[in-house]
Parts: C-alpha cells; sequence; structure tokens
C-alpha cells in the first residue's frame, strides 16, 4: 500500500504541473485568435484570460474545455450514434483487439522458429527488424489500395496495419524470453531425453510469459496506434481518426484534442488490462510480482 502511495503523489504532481503549463500555454496561442474579444471586453489580464480559456474556436483549448467536450459527447449522446465518441472508440478499439490478436499469435510463432533453427533466424530476423524501418504512412495506404483492389474493405486493412506494427515487439520479446532458460536446465531436459516440443512447453514457454507480457504492453498501445494511423487514407467516416480528420478539416481543435484524450484513455485502460492480466498469471504460476 505505502509503494502505491509512493508512486501515486509523484504522477499527480507531475500531471497538476502540466495543466498549469498548459493553461499559461492557451493564454498567448488563444489571445491571437481572441484579441477582438479581449479588446471589446475592456482588454487586461482578466479579459485576456476569461477569452484564452474560453474562445469557441482556440487553437488549443484549455483542459476545462476538453472534458466539456468529453462529456458532451460521451455521456449526452447514445453510444450508439455516430455523433457519439464512444461509437468511434468502439470502431477504433474493434480494428485494435483483431490486429493485437494477429500480431500476437505471428510474433510468438516467428519467435518459436527462430529459437528452433538456425537458418531461420539468420533469414528472418534481418528482414523483421528491416520491416520497422518503413514509415507506417507510407506503408498504409498500399495496404489499403491492395486490399481494397481485392474487396477487402473496413475492419481487415486497418487490422492488418495493427498486427504489422505489433509483431515486431512480440517477436523480440519472445526470442529473448525463449532464450532465457540457463543452459544447464536445458543440458536437464537433454538428460531426460525430452523432445523439442517438449522442451518448448514445459520449459522454454513458461520462463518467457514475464517477457511476453512486457511485449505485450508495448504491442497493445501500437496497435491502436496502428488502427488510428489506418484509419487517416481511407477518409473514414468513423473511429478516432475519422474524428482527427473532420476536425482538422473544419478547424475544430476541441474535437482533435478530445479524440487523443480518448485515444490516450484507451491506450491506458489497454495497457492496464494487460498488466492486470500479467499480476494474475504470473501469481498462478507462483512468481512473485
Amino acid at each position: 500500500m505505502t509503494g502505491r502511495k509512493g508512486q501515486t503523489i509523484p504522477v499527480l504532481v507531475v500531471c497538476l504541473v502540466l495543466v498549469v503549463v498548459w493553461y499559461l500555454a492557451c493564454i498567448p496561442m488563444n489571445a491571437v485568435v481572441a484579441q477582438a474579444k479581449i479588446d471589446a471586453a475592456g482588454g487586461g489580464l482578466a479579459a485576456t484570460l476569461m477569452e484564452s480559456w474560453n474562445h469557441p474556436r482556440p487553437v488549443i483549448p484549455a483542459p476545462h474545455q476538453i472534458i466539456v467536450e468529453l462529456w458532451n459527447t460521451v455521456f449526452m449522446i447514445a453510444p450508439w450514434k455516430v455523433k457519439s465518441l464512444l461509437y468511434h472508440c468502439w470502431v477504433t478499439l474493434s480494428s485494435t483487439l483483431v490486429g493485437f490478436f494477429f500480431g500476437t499469435v505471428l510474433g510468438i510463432g516467428l519467435a518459436i522458429l527462430i529459437v528452433h533453427s538456425k537458418l531461420l533466424s539468420k533469414a528472418l530476423m534481418p528482414w523483421i527488424i528491416a520491416s520497422q524501418t518503413i514509415p507506417i504512412l507510407a506503408i498504409a495506404p498500399m495496404i489499403i489500395v491492395v486490399l481494397g483492389a481485392m474487396g477487402f474493405t473496413g475492419l481487415l486493412p486497418k487490422a492488418l496495419i495493427s498486427t504489422y506494427l505489433c509483431f515486431f515487439p512480440v517477436t523480440i520479446g519472445m526470442v529473448k524470453g525463449l532464450m532465457s532458460p540457463d543452459i544447464i536446465h536445458r543440458d536437464l531436459m537433454r538428460t531426460y531425453n525430452a523432445s523439442a516440443a517438449e522442451t518448448l512447453w514445459k520449459l522454454r514457454l513458461p520462463a518467457s510469459v514475464p517477457y511476453l507480457f512486457t511485449s505485450l504492453k508495448i504491442a497493445i498501445a501500437i496497435a491502436l496506434t496502428g488502427a488510428i494511423v489506418g484509419e487517416l487514407p481511407t477518409g473514414a467516416i468513423a473511429g478516432i481518426g475519422a474524428r482527427l480528420l473532420v476536425g482538422s478539416y473544419n478547424g475544430l481543435t476541441m474535437m482533435i484534442w478530445s479524440a487523443l484524450v480518448a485515444g490516450s484513455a484507451m491506450a491506458a485502460i489497454l495497457v492496464w488490462l494487460v498488466g492486470y492480466i500479467e499480476r494474475k498469471t504470473l501469481a498462478r504460476m507462483g512468481v512473485r510480482a
């Protein structure tokens, strides 16, 4: 309990500092567009603060404006309606989870092949690493165009972009995890005449679980980013990416920032959920956190 309090207080202090800096940054940024209203109100510090923090179309929305926007689009609109932010979050989340599932399966499969075959290790690892040097904004339109020509639209292209991004940390983490058992333990399995499959199931996979969950925390956040990026070149009408596009086209900065905050909250919840499953799994295995 003491450890949690020790972590909570520094986080709250950092958040408070960020909020103060945010409000201060709003003053010069929004005063430019609100200058006419500031002059009409007689000028002065009070008028500057009031108009800078409450302008209807600000350059940078103040934190309370984003909270109001989130309240209006999350709680004041039915979640199944297109104007609801929850509806757009679900569209993005569905692509994220599908891409995360395929990326996890692909990453684990590649790691098992790499660990058990030196030839595949030399053949696959350079390509796996090289795949992450291609900017996702460059490859996403190609994936969408190719799949669109094949008749695949909607969820699948976005899920594949998420898969492309999130399989890499899973592969690298699992390779390290599968190789983590000491040589003496691997020699013991050979002494017992264990097959490669038995060694994998009884030694390598249990030893790799902590490495796997560390990689999954990274992968789930990247998968969400991939789903949002996948919505941008398609001109999607639903999803967090669609909200960002609409807000950008129409200069609705509060819509943009509320979508960004919602995406960040989704990522935090997903990472926490993976961490919660990790703690339960490790406790079930008898591993101390």
